[in-house]
């Protein structure tokens, strides 16, 4: 489709995406449209610098690739550069989306779709501001090398999010339930749900009682122990970290020993959801990478050029969060295996502790914290009174080793508001989740 200049590689990538964003504040309509954007980005690489142009006059990409062919110096072993034996030259179409496409549905179901939780929202009078909204994305992806690769692939997601928030004449309380599908028909929200969300928060800003800090046993809830995978373990498991940091090297030895043996963390871009990716923005195929296989370091995320620096296979982890940057090393689907505990058991193991059921926000390479907003004291093994956390916190390391119990089912955690923030390129659709996870001691403040 493209002429590639000999003696050097080069790729094109392409990406026609189509967004949806509705959003109610009180009830009146803030914003309500569609855009539609298609952009490329071609590379070129002459085996000793990239060279790189962004454009959304997709007519001129042969003209933006002969521009930066002239300044590349052409090498004719370019194919045996170690970087480019590393990039594949895969040919697929997937198609997943286009018979169900988000394109196809009007505006007004989009907004009939949340207008009618409303009354649910405001089924307190506590409440006294809520937002609803509502997004969606559809991207057709192609990709093209001179080693010869031809991908086509889509991507779809959407959802919806109530976030509300109540007062009283003592304290506040606010979060958020956010709701996710790969398609619009599969976007099951009902109006009981959301009152019953409503009644929680109600119950927190009445009754939530602070913690006194300390050394506690604490369960995780799938989306608060996938807040944990992604930022305390995942980013550190992107291998550009460790260019150049032998210390970082040295802590990353594979076959390491550095959680319990129960414990087991894959990355894969094969899983539905906010983190489907099956090939990356440089035609690697997805697989499924274990971060961590029962207990010792197993594997790290790669793009190709890091495959070649530290000598192992690239993993379909390089990434750009749209065609104006370049792709770099980033998680898709950091999910944390199930184990074969109940549920139940792993809760009534627990004479005194506290249940994290979601989190504002989470932080962390060696150490680790999260900010919880819904968490729960556990007494005699049952879920008591709501608490008020500011925190929790840890050694990385440390508390994979004290991780003892893991519930006997995953869930994976997507959402289309916001994402994955590295090196300026944010927000980047990605996926985590996994089972409850129980661990012995943790910091909680």
């Amino acid at each position: 489709m493209y002429n590639f200049k000999e003696g050097l590689y080069s790729d094109v990538r392409i990406e026609d995406r189509f967004t949806t964003s509705v959003r109610y504040r009180n009830g009146a309509l803030e914003e309500c449209r569609h855009t539609s954007v298609k952009k490329a980005f071609i590379r070129v690489y002459d085996g000793k610098m990239w060279y790189y142009a962004s454009t959304c006059r997709t007519e001129n990409i042969q003209d933006e690739l002969d521009k930066l062919s002239a300044m590349a110096q052409p090498d004719p072993d370019i194919a045996e550069d170690p970087v480019v034996r590393k990039l594949q030259s895969n040919k697929a179409e997937v198609l997943r989306f286009a018979d169900n496409c988000v394109k196809d549905v009007s505006a007004e179901k989009k907004r009939a779709l949340l207008e009618r939780l409303f009354p649910a929202v405001q089924s307190s009078p506590y409440v006294k501001m809520f937002i609803a909204a509502y997004a969606d994305r559809y991207s057709v992806f192609e990709f093209f090398s001179s080693k010869g690769a031809e991908i086509k692939y889509d991507f779809q997601l959407c959802g919806a999010v109530i976030s509300a928030a109540l007062a009283n004449e003592k304290d506040n309380f606010s979060d958020a339930a956010i709701y996710s599908a790969d398609s619009f028909e599969e976007l099951k929200i009902s109006g009981s749900a959301v009152k019953d969300f409503i009644a929680e928060l109600e119950n927190f800003l009445l009754n939530a009682k602070s913690v006194k800090a300390g050394v506690y046993p604490v369960i995780l809830s799938p989306v608060t122990a996938g807040v944990f995978a992604h930022e305390s373990f995942g980013h550190k498991s992107e291998a550009d970290f460790m260019l150049g940091d032998e210390n970082m090297k040295k802590e990353w030895t594979l076959g390491k020993k550095v959680g319990a043996e129960m414990l087991s963390i894959y990355d894969s871009g094969k899983e539905s959801g906010s983190g489907y990716v099956p090939f990356d923005d440089e035609g690697t195929r997805a697989g499924k990478t274990y971060l961590i296989k029962n207990g010792c370091l197993a594997g790290r995320l790669h793009s190709a050029s890091t495959a070649a620096d530290l000598g192992e296979e690239a993993t379909g982890n390089a990434r750009a969060v749209n065609c104006d940057f370049e792709p770099i090393v980033r998680m898709t689907s950091t999910i944390i295996e199930a184990g074969t505990t109940p549920e139940e058991e792993l809760f009534s193991r627990v004479k005194r502790g506290y249940y994290i059921k979601s989190c504002k926000h989470g932080s962390g390479m060696s150490t680790f914290t999260i900010a919880p907003a819904r968490a729960y004291e556990i007494v005699d093994g049952k879920i008591g009174a709501p608490v008020k956390i500011a925190v929790i916190s840890g050694n990385v390391f440390s508390t994979l080793n004290l991780i003892d119990g893991l519930s006997d089912k995953s869930q994976i955690i997507s959402n289309i508001f916001g994402g994955c923030g590295k090196n300026e390129q944010f927000p980047l659709s990605v996926s985590y989740g996994g089972p409850y996870v129980s661990i012995s001691e943790m910091n909680v403040q």
